[in-house]
């Protein structure tokens, strides 16, 4: 099997294992749920700019919609799972390698959301921003989280490279039929979102600093920040967001 393959279809796997237990107890997948929808909430408001940035909301807007968002990945998952070896096959090298790393970020975010989701059901005591920052904390794993960030930078600069790559759009467009007949059209629709975003941009390299700095700043806060001052932070966070 192709690397890059083998890489798509491990970390499906582990993704599938952890929805069939969330599904299987409707509880847990009911908080993973609110988990979720608290983090999408929680990155709409810290990239408020970004969204609405001429150059950047397409992207920022990318981000939110397949890595942060509390969006059904189902079809994609399956997708991925079932022919891994089949991308490796009918999508060009630079494609798969884009996959196989929205595949490990996919996973990684989905074994960390499992864990906030279980906690979540342990504490069920006040308000969101504080319930989710004291699960954050039980968690207790700053290496994962740091190393999310760094998967998540790497398909950033992964669907950047794509954009350099002379006749790739008109490729992608080709792509769309043997695409859809493969069963790959989830694939399809992510890869072609993703290079429009990025090619928007004309270099990613300034959306991607905020990123990794307004994120890693998040993660040192959360972890080491005095309790009461980061649930006042979130809070300020989630106001944002409120209907006026």
């Amino acid at each position: 099997m192709d690397p890059a393959a083998a890489r798509i279809r491990e970390a499906m796997q582990a993704v599938s294992l952890l929805r069939q237990s969330r599904l299987a107890n409707p509880d847990l997948h009911a908080a993973s749920l609110e988990v979720k929808r608290f983090q999408a909430l929680r990155f709409t408001a810290t990239y408020a700019d970004l969204l609405d940035s001429h150059r950047y909301q397409r992207a920022a807007h990318f981000f939110l919609n397949e890595l942060y968002g509390d969006k059904d990945y189902a079809q994609r998952d399956q997708q991925f799972s079932r022919i891994a070896n089949t991308i490796a096959r009918l999508f060009p090298k630079a494609v798969v390698e884009t996959a196989a790393a929205l595949a490990e970020v996919h996973a990684l975010t989905e074994a960390l959301d499992d864990r906030m989701a279980r906690q979540w059901l342990l504490d069920r005591a006040g308000g969101l921003a504080g319930r989710y920052l004291r699960c954050w904390r039980a968690v207790d794993d700053i290496a994962a989280r740091r190393r999310q960030l760094q998967l998540v930078l790497h398909l950033g600069q992964e669907l950047d490279h794509l954009t350099h790559r002379r006749g790739l759009r008109s490729l992608l467009k080709m792509m769309r039929t043997p695409a859809a007949a493969a069963g790959l059209s989830a694939l399809q629709d992510f890869l072609e979102a993703g290079f429009e975003s990025f090619a928007q941009m004309q270099g990613a390299t300034e959306f991607l600093k905020v990123v990794e700095t307004r994120e890693s700043a998040l993660i040192d806060s959360l972890f080491n920040d005095d309790a009461v001052a980061c649930e006042t932070f979130l809070l300020q966070l989630l106001a944002r967001t409120a209907p006026h």
